[in-house]
């Protein structure tokens, strides 16, 4: 989808927030609004500001910054609400995600950010010959991977962890979060002779519902390996 930014839309969702115990927020007014192009934020009209939880931090031209206060919680500077100078986000206001202690739309939690209503997130179960290698050692061989292919982002290759060279696999602590996948995990690559390669194998233990189907597979971060789609070499 290609927009100039800000970009402002209308949310059919009821949005609610969640901080200390409290309900800051419960929406059938949220607005999606893209600042950037990768993903949209919540905003909602200034009538719906929390204003008893709030306690005024600073100002600037365009916007007033507010920390949240639920009893002995505190979120720093975690409202931002927007003047009529702001022009196209003016009299709305929003609250940063990570600050918050849980979002619903509707019933349903979300995580990480609101999900992009015009990204798609398709597995396609493939049967085309993938090889996987790191420093010259064969790390993955299979014909039963899952193709991953998100909106405007390179596909992704999942393979099964039977099909790879598990005694070279490592596990790290890293762990990410992902709206559109879950909670991934992550290993390093440590071949013998050559230097660890970390954190660039993931898998998701418990994916979302529609991603379900790369449950226990493995991707490998294609810019830092070979890999070989039916004998032909991968760009990296």
């Amino acid at each position: 989808m290609s927009f100039s930014l800000p970009y402002i839309e209308n949310s059919v969702k009821r949005v609610r927030v969640v901080f200390g115990g409290k309900y800051l927020i419960d929406s059938k007014q949220a607005k999606l609004v893209w600042e950037k192009p990768y993903y949209p934020a919540y905003f909602f009209p200034q009538e719906e500001l929390p204003k008893k939880y709030l306690e005024h931090e600073k100002s600037y031209a365009d916007k007033e910054v507010y920390d949240v206060v639920v009893d002995d919680r505190r979120a720093r500077t975690a409202v931002t609400s927007y003047s009529s100078k702001a022009k196209e986000l003016a009299g709305l206001f929003t609250i940063d995600f990570g600050s918050m202690d849980a979002w619903f739309e509707e019933e349903d939690e979300i995580f990480v950010h609101c999900k992009d209503p015009y990204k798609r997130v398709d597995v396609l179960q493939s049967s085309r010959h993938v090889r996987v290698e790191v420093n010259g050692t064969e790390v993955a061989n299979t014909r039963m991977a899952r193709f991953l292919h998100e909106t405007s982002l390179r596909v992704r290759t999942y393979i099964p962890k039977n099909d790879c060279r598990m005694d070279l696999l490592e596990p790290s602590s890293l762990i990410t979060h992902c709206p559109y996948k879950g909670e991934a995990k992550y290993y390093h690559v440590n071949v013998p002779g050559s230097k660890r390669q970390d954190d660039i194998v993931w898998w998701y233990r418990n994916p979302t519902p529609e991603c379900a189907t790369i449950r226990g597979y493995v991707a490998f971060y294609d810019e830092k390996v070979d890999v070989w789609v039916d004998g032909e070499k991968q760009k990296r």
